[in-house]
């Protein structure tokens, strides 16, 4: 008898854990600053902000080497902050575009706690505040995100008042709706598999990537995935990728959790590809 009400505590007690944890799930922010541009010897910019309920935000516009072809504005994975994540994007820089780059609410300089209403609104006011600085006004935008940014990049692709400025949408290791990561994740430990069901008690899906993806044309959708990914399984992106209307390209990569840019040769065609989608948009517009 004692060893089943035990047990019944451990239960609850999990259980109550559980419940109050899916969300943060997703964030592990960390305010401590590491490296920055200059460090491998490119310019930036501090830039500061505010999203729409007023949370001070904090980012670096790291300007092209060269005369700039666009811009790339940058949303970042779910942990650290934007000294860590800016090291995966920074050589553009040296390819002739203009990097933008921003911390969420609770991360890095940025004020507030992160949550899933939060930071979405919060990638909104990055987008903005890119489209509006002086160093890229007249320039091509595209947008690109990875892991938990790419999944808000799918999505804001698809919703922002200023997606009609972007020349395409890119989301690297993203993942379909918060519901179903949460539960992929549940389901890898046996202690909280019994728990996969609580995402759908837990979680407002109402940012999923998956039901975002269709909105997102006619603008270009590019999904990157690593074909070895441990954190973000590939079925995610494909996942994505069934969803999504054309135009749309899935790259398949080896590697892990958003590694694409370990390969030297996929960085060649991405920058082909940002090219393309900025030059095709360039003559959209001229022929108007």
């Amino acid at each position: 008898m004692h060893t089943n009400r035990f047990v019944r505590i451990i239960v609850i007690t999990t259980l109550a854990t559980l419940l109050g944890a899916c969300a943060q799930l997703f964030f592990y922010p960390d305010r401590d600053p590491r490296k920055t541009p200059a460090d491998f010897g490119l310019g930036y910019r501090d830039i500061t902000f505010r999203s729409a309920d007023g949370t001070a935000l904090h980012g670096w516009l790291i300007p092209a080497t060269g005369k700039a072809a666009g811009t790339v504005v940058v949303l970042h994975g779910n942990a650290q902050n934007l000294s860590t994540h800016f090291m995966m994007v920074a050589w553009l820089a040296k390819q002739n575009f203009n990097v933008f780059i921003a911390d969420y609410r609770g991360y890095g300089r940025s004020a507030g706690m992160p949550d899933i209403p939060g930071v979405h609104a919060d990638a909104e006011a990055m987008l903005t505040t890119a489209l509006d600085l002086p160093e890229t006004r007249g320039h091509g935008f595209v947008l690109f995100g990875q892991s938990l940014g790419g999944s808000i990049a799918i999505y804001l692709g698809a919703h922002s008042p200023q997606r009609h400025r972007l020349s395409a949408v890119i989301a690297e290791s993203a993942f379909c709706g918060y519901r179903t990561i949460t539960r992929v994740k549940l389901s890898d430990f046996w202690l909280t598999w019994p728990f996969q069901w609580l995402p759908w008690l837990t979680l407002n899906d109402d940012y999923a990537a998956c039901d975002a993806a269709p909105i997102v044309s006619p603008l270009p959708l590019l999904l990157l995935h690593g074909d070895a990914d441990d954190l973000v399984p590939q079925r995610q992106s494909l996942r994505i990728f069934k969803a999504a209307r054309e135009p749309k390209e899935l790259w398949v990569y080896t590697g892990g959790h958003t590694r694409a840019f370990a390969d030297a040769a996929l960085r060649e065609r991405f920058v082909r590809y940002l090219n393309d989608r900025l030059t095709a948009r360039r003559g959209i517009q001229d022929s108007r």
